[in-house]
């Protein structure tokens, strides 16, 4: 079977997708051609023998389990989850980084707050250790200069702090800069720093399958909170979790294991605790819970909260296998191939095991084979199929696989080296780093309120190319104002800074792949917000979150070709936007019938008075990003409708000649057929009928109003006095 599968593969094209567990996430989409693979014959040294090394590529990277603040140095892991193991590393001598850290807690005390005075004194002492070449505190100098926090803007000021940083080894001035690069198309500078930096995330992973994604959560839906993916990362706090722990406690292994998994990755706002982990999976696996078992094996080769231990480690994995647990498979071939917990490394037995994993869909087994084939271990070295087994695994979605795909990319063996598909595959693992550990502390401090702690993290964030925290970032921005404690380069932000810095951050999430953020941007030209109205620019971005199939922008295109407003005046390309919309999204039926009535008018009455009765602005104002669909919104485009038909009528009654309705009469014949279409399609469907009835409600009442008045002005009105004629005189 899985022969068949590598024959049409090489025959067919190779759909590499990334779908992470978390449907917030943006997926990743790479398709490979045949024309994409190499020539095998002018691989340098096409048959080495098995203990050969190839110095480009890892073998099975070492799986230890560090904290953040050593992988990540300069981490701000001490402020949000203190070690106690941590100030045992940090010299008592070193005065630099103990200013540093000082002046990170007054950065994050001052946006905590809104005080400013704090922030600058927090600055100062961080500009105080940057001045003694300390790259941490250069790193954050440049996050300032970069973001105008305390310090005039300077992109290129940042950009110099951010080099001299990461020559010192800061990993997050290493990942700004690769963005920086990675935003200009500098493939060749962007492509070394993220391979650099998607190593240390990879050697953080697990050895028998892939852990858990833990992805940035987006804290919005649109213009909306994302209420249900923040009401999951409640931690300790959520009912479901606390549902959960008390079956744990009654004995139900399944629920042992969730909660141990919970704090082992720490998933869903649970503080990561290996201790408490290594707690519940013993539990578990008393009630004999098999995947508690792997994960015993995986904390005792990791030395994660204990002591290592690669015999014992050996001993669950075996358990796990035995429970048909298939994945177990792929660490104890792991160890094998390493010679741990073994007498000796035996490569034939480690492929016996990885083939087992791999028979059963196990994409883990799938990258392992991979590494085998590629670099010749117990295998002769065969390139071609070594390609296949990662695209095997990185189409179940295994990061290493994507790890080995872009180094194959970035040195041109096995694939044609391609440095723009190395970049983005580098980068969409390196996000996975020990950095993106400030997307937890950012969603905590947001849960608890703290919303000007939980902007600057997701500034940060931003800053090193997080899409899902610029957006964050903008949000926060957009939707809490003066709350958002956005520090400007001389006290709290302006209005004009707000506005300006959350344009910025759209702009960056907009540039990868987020269609509300395009859509925004267009909505800021479009009303002028925050920046000068241009209707040109405004297209740009509504055509480019058109690109990304954004049914909103499909409509707003669609009404400025009805308008001619930054677009030529073409009705047939807005009708054919305004289908497209429908098209893209059922639940535009409403808002698009209701524009293509509009289109219809002005294209058969464009000069009669009919066309007024259609406010410009009214239309895309009911239907623009924050009702599109939402059926209240037509509610209120009937109801300003209404009263602006109900005064043109006047104006048309007692002023125009009646000739155009005469030609309205002349085409009812034609039109009635139309009109019976939309009421059945449209107007009975369920929902919209309501909202019809409430319309019907609502002409009664202003019509029994308007009543009323009329009767109150015509009874506060006295009749005119007639002019009283002079009596003449009296005769006598």
């Amino acid at each position: 079977m899985l022969n068949r599968k590598l024959f049409y593969l090489s025959f067919a094209l190779l759909l590499l997708a990334l779908v992470p567990p978390s449907t917030l996430a943006r997926p990743f989409v790479l398709v490979l051609s045949q024309d994409d693979l190499s020539d095998p014959s002018s691989a340098p040294n096409n048959n080495p023998s098995p203990l050969d090394d190839v110095a480009d590529f890892d073998d099975f990277p070492e799986s230890e389990s560090k904290p953040d603040f050593v992988l990540d140095p300069g981490s701000w892991s001490p402020l949000f989850e203190p070690d106690p193991n941590f100030k045992t590393l940090i010299p008592k001598s070193n005065d630099d980084e103990v200013m540093y850290y000082d002046g990170v807690r007054k950065m994050v005390e001052a946006a905590s707050r809104g005080d400013f005075r704090v922030m600058e004194e927090g600055a100062a002492e961080i500009e105080a250790a940057a001045a003694k070449g300390h790259p941490h505190s250069q790193s954050v100098l440049g996050f300032m200069c970069s973001m105008g926090m305390g310090r005039e803007t300077s992109k290129a000021k940042a950009f110099l702090h951010h080099c001299f940083a990461s020559q010192g080894g800061n990993m997050q001035s290493k990942m700004a800069l690769a963005y920086t690069y990675y935003r200009q198309e500098m493939h060749d500078k962007a492509v070394k720093l993220y391979a650099e930096l998607a190593e240390v995330a990879i050697n953080s992973f697990l050895i028998s399958k892939d852990s858990p994604v833990i992805e940035p959560i987006r804290i919005h839906n649109g213009a909306e909170e994302n209420k249900e993916a923040l009401r999951k990362s409640r931690g300790e706090e959520d009912e479901d979790f606390q549902i959960l722990e008390y079956q744990a406690q009654k004995g139900n292994a399944g629920a042992m294991y969730k909660i141990g998994i919970f704090y082992y990755f720490g998933l869903r706002g649970v503080r990561r605790d290996h201790a408490r982990a290594l707690w519940w999976f013993s539990k578990a696996v008393e009630r004999g819970e098999p995947r508690s078992m792997e994960l015993l094996g995986e904390i005792y080769a990791r030395g994660a909260g204990v002591e290592r231990n690669y015999t014992k480690a050996l001993e669950w994995l075996t358990l796990a296998s035995r429970q048909q647990l298939y994945s177990a498979y792929n660490g104890m071939g792991y160890l094998y191939v390493k010679g741990y917990g073994v007498e000796k490394k035996n490569y034939t037995k480690a492929k016996d095991y990885f083939e087992k994993a791999a028979e059963n869909e196990e994409p883990g087994g799938f990258y392992n084979l991979g590494v085998m084939y590629l670099k010749g271990l117990g295998v002769k070295r065969d390139l071609k199929v070594a390609t296949k087994y990662f695209a095997l695994a990185a189409n179940a979605g295994q990061p290493k696989a994507f790890y080995q795909l872009a180094k194959m990319f970035h040195i041109g063996v096995g694939l044609k080296k391609n440095l723009a598909m190395a970049t983005a595959l580098y980068k969409l693992v390196a996000e996975r780093g020990p950095w993106s550990s400030m997307s937890r502390w950012a969603l905590e401090s947001y849960l608890k309120g703290d919303i000007g702690k939980s902007f600057l993290l997701y500034s940060r964030m931003a800053e090193i190319g997080y899409e899902v925290a610029q957006s964050n970032a903008a949000w926060i921005l957009d939707k809490y104002g003066e709350r958002s404690m956005c520090m400007g380069e001389s006290g709290i932000c302006t209005d004009s800074e707000r506005h300006q810095r959350a344009h910025s951050l759209w702009w960056k999430a907009s540039e990868q792949g987020n269609e509300h953020a395009a859509l925004l941007i267009g909505d800021a030209y479009y009303y002028g917000r925050g920046t000068d109205r241009d209707y040109d620019r405004a297209a740009e971005a509504y055509m480019h979150a058109k690109s990304q199939s954004n049914a909103q922008a499909m409509f707003n295109l669609g009404y400025m070709h009805e308008h001619g407003q930054g677009l030529p005046f073409d009705l047939h390309l807005a009708k054919r936007y305004y289908d497209q919309a429908l098209e893209v999204d059922p639940a535009a039926k409403l808002p698009v019938s209701l524009a293509l009535v509009s289109l219809w008018i002005r294209r058969n009455y464009a000069n009669s008075v009919l066309v007024s009765c259609f406010p410009d602005g009214l239309l895309k104002l009911c239907c623009n990003k924050m009702a599109f669909g939402f059926t209240f919104a037509t509610f209120f485009f009937f109801s300003f409708l209404f009263i602006h038909v109900f005064c043109v009528h006047q104006r048309f009654v007692l002023q125009e000649p009646p000739y155009a309705m005469v030609d309205m009469i002349d085409s009812l014949p034609e039109v009635y057929p139309r009109v019976e279409d939309w009421v059945e399609n449209v107007i009975m469907e369920e929902g919209n009928a309501t909202i019809l009835t409430l319309f019907v409600c609502l002409l009664t009442v202003l019509y029994l109003r308007e009543r009323q008045r009329r009767h109150a002005v015509a009874g506060d009105i006295a009749p005119p006095q007639q002019p009283i004629e002079q009596a003449g005189p009296l005769l006598n």
